[in-house]
């Protein structure tokens, strides 16, 4: 539920293309916002949106569906869609591009609410996961620390927001620049 992430979708997956392939990517939730029943308050619904309009002025092509704003109660809760991310990889990890990509949809193009548990099940329904087992997964303790986890080392890389790419070599953490229009620029950073 990162909407710079959500506009990064496009140069990245030209990364991803373009990446040689003896290097490994790893994807880590930074958790952005734990669980809450609260609205969100008024001042970082129009913070958020206003992030979109600027995101759409500077990155061409980037969609959002703002009736989101009208037609739900939004929540700053994010927690909840990470672990929806890590239950879903436990099943397979091919399933975890496909609920990250599902929930980005289900939020910005669909104006579903990703803090919603049955928008989450929808979109596991949606890719083929098992739901019973996604459901258990969902609340589980075990999900729950994994997600703890990450969010712990995603503190530890030299990164001071989402989305970051950090380059492991030997055992030195390299933080890779990110441009949201030239995938080249990312990965000659990456491969010199």
């Amino acid at each position: 539920m990162c909407s710079w992430c959500w506009a990064f979708k496009s140069t990245w997956h030209k990364v991803l293309k373009e990446l040689p392939s003896h290097i490994n990517v790893y994807y880590l939730l930074g958790g952005l916002a734990p669980d809450s029943d609260l609205p969100m308050p008024l001042d970082t619904q129009k913070y958020i949106q206003d992030n979109w309009l600027k995101i759409q002025k500077n990155i061409p092509g980037t969609e959002f569906n703002y009736d989101f704003w009208t037609l739900n109660e939004p929540k700053r809760s994010t927690y909840l869609s990470c672990r929806a991310v890590i239950a879903a990889k436990k099943q397979h990890p091919d399933f975890e591009a496909l609920m990250t990509e599902g929930i980005q949809k289900a939020y910005y193009l669909n104006a579903l609410n990703p803090s919603n548990e049955d928008t989450l099940i929808n979109i596991a329904q949606d890719i083929g996961l098992n739901e019973d087992l996604f459901k258990e997964d969902l609340k589980s303790s075990e999900v729950n620390d994994l997600l703890l986890d990450q969010i712990h080392t995603t503190k530890t890389m030299p990164i001071s927001g989402f989305p970051s790419l950090v380059l492991v070599k030997e055992s030195n953490l390299e933080r890779i620049n990110i441009d949201y229009l030239n995938s080249n620029y990312i990965i000659n950073q990456i491969i010199t």
